[in-house]
């Protein structure tokens, strides 16, 4: 079994490599100084926990520990402007802001495309501990009535449950999609767990009962709108 486990993870690095290297690649189009930036917070932490250490004549444990922290440093600023070119290249992309909330973290559920109109703006559903959130994707004065339609038909189901809107794009009152995830997560928590899964299957409820409802026999009647999810003809 060991013999197993070790050539599954021989196997495994090769990938992971590449994968980081076609990271820094990707990155490196959007970001020129990320080569630079690296060494320099590598080799800046290193530096500074070796002088520690020939000051107090412990060069070489201050040296190790040095050299382990600067690979994390690097580490965490590669994956966050590697992050921020990628949001870079997404900004404008229809779908990007689902993009973004299906790599918020733990704690959040996301329904992409809740409402959607023929222009192609789209409003996205999270739900965490801050609530519901909704994210819109478009003009912004056409994706305001998306939200109110939206939030009217939450107080409906969820009206104990508040509901943030967002609107993603730049300029004011909107939201950068590299800051989006920063935005949500200030956001005050005031659900619980058990709270945050009783509106999640509310929510789940209430699409069911839509997609299920019945559509009449017959002509359809001048006006009438179909319920969101088409229905199903019986």
């Amino acid at each position: 079994m060991a013999r197993k486990d070790t050539a599954a993870d021989t196997a495994a690095n090769p990938g992971r490599l590449k994968q980081i290297a076609l990271t820094y690649k990707m990155t490196r189009k959007a970001d020129k100084k990320i080569g630079l930036v690296l060494a320099a917070v590598g080799i800046g932490i290193f530096g500074v926990f070796l002088a520690i250490g020939f000051l107090i004549g412990h060069p070489i444990y201050l040296g190790i520990l040095g050299l382990l922290l600067a690979f994390l440093g690097t580490a965490i600023i590669f994956g966050r402007r590697a992050e921020r070119a990628a949001f870079g290249q997404m900004e404008g992309q229809p779908g990007a802001a689902a993009a973004v909330l299906d790599n918020i973290g733990r704690g959040w559920t996301t329904t992409p495309a809740v409402a959607m109109n023929r222009s192609q703006d789209v409003v996205h559903r999270a739900v965490g501990k801050a609530g519901i959130v909704l994210v819109a994707e478009g003009n912004p004065n056409r994706v305001k009535s998306l939200l109110a339609a939206e939030k009217r038909k939450m107080n409906r189901v969820v009206a104990d449950v508040p509901v943030h809107d967002l609107i993603v794009g730049t300029g004011e009152g909107r939201v950068e999609l590299k800051k989006l995830r920063t935005a949500m997560l200030k956001l005050p928590r005031v659900l619980t767990g058990p709270q945050v899964t009783a509106t999640n299957d509310r929510l789940r409820a209430m699409g069911d009962l839509m997609s299920n409802m019945p559509l009449p026999k017959g002509p359809m009647p001048k006006g009438m709108k179909l319920p969101k999810g088409g229905g199903k003809a019986r």
